[in-house]
């Protein structure tokens, strides 16, 4: 099966001036339709500006993105709007909208800037805000919401752009348990069920290592190894992530102990 969004030769960092820092190169990653992949990494690893990079917030120091086949950065930022939904831990200032009217916001690759809705608009609205469980607070404000709800509007949001991939960055971040588990079993659903690829970085370990289909790992040493979640489970490359040496995977639990 040919990957819907591949990466090659990728090397991603920032730039201050005339100094380039790059934090992660030769990157060949892949995703199909129908799969959810965690990024994992320790804080700093560059988790953040790898998925930067991956929805075109920022250019990439080397190599390429396709998706469908075709170059990424040879298409314009409209169109990339209708392939790619990002999800951010930013804290936007929505609180004066209804949850209708922050998910209608992500027409706008359709609708254009004036964000004029027809018929066909508003029921994929509804269906976005359905999709994720919230029709009950479709008239709620934002400022009302739990964080919970608030995550759920921002994935809606992604999801009323109707693109065939949704890159998030650490969803659960702020979430309580409970709406942890039912975040990463929602995305799930929308990757095996609506068949999108989902990427998400993460540091909820043992829920990802569950739900996802593949792994990508950020190791101590600023390699990345990605492979399907089983077999990287069962591996060595669990036990390359973090530096501390009093950090160990349990294969058995699925998440890191400390070592005894």
């Amino acid at each position: 099966m040919t990957a819907l969004y591949a990466t090659h030769n990728l090397a991603v960092g920032y730039v201050h001036g005339k100094h380039t820092t790059t934090l992660l190169s030769g990157l060949n990653l892949s995703i199909e339709r129908g799969q959810l992949v965690a990024l994992l990494g320790q804080n700093g690893a560059g988790k953040s500006t790898l998925l930067r990079a991956l929805t075109c917030a920022s250019r990439p120091l080397e190599g390429w993105i396709e998706v469908d086949g075709r170059n990424l950065g040879g298409i314009s930022l409209r169109e990339r709007s209708r392939l790619i939904g990002l999800v951010t831990t930013d804290r936007i200032q929505a609180g004066a909208l209804t949850v209708t009217e922050l998910v209608a916001l992500g027409r706008q690759p359709h609708t254009g800037f004036l964000g004029r809705l027809d018929d066909d608009d508003r029921a994929i609205v509804a269906q976005a805000i359905a999709s994720v469980g919230i029709t009950a607070k479709a008239q709620s404000y934002v400022a009302q919401l739990s964080d919970g709800e608030r995550q759920k509007a921002m994935i809606a949001r992604a999801l009323a752009q109707h693109t065939p991939i949704i890159v998030l960055d650490e969803p659960t971040a702020f979430l309580d348990a409970a709406s942890r588990i039912e975040t990463m079993q929602l995305l799930a659903s929308l990757a095996h069920e609506q068949h999108k690829a989902v990427v998400l970085s993460t540091h909820d370990i043992s829920r990802s290592l569950l739900l996802t289909d593949q792994l990508w790992l950020i190791t101590r040493d600023r390699q990345v190894l990605a492979g399907p979640t089983r077999a990287m489970v069962h591996s060595s490359a669990m036990d390359r992530v973090f530096s501390s040496p009093h950090v160990v995977f349990n294969q058995e639990h699925c998440d890191y102990e400390p070592q005894h």
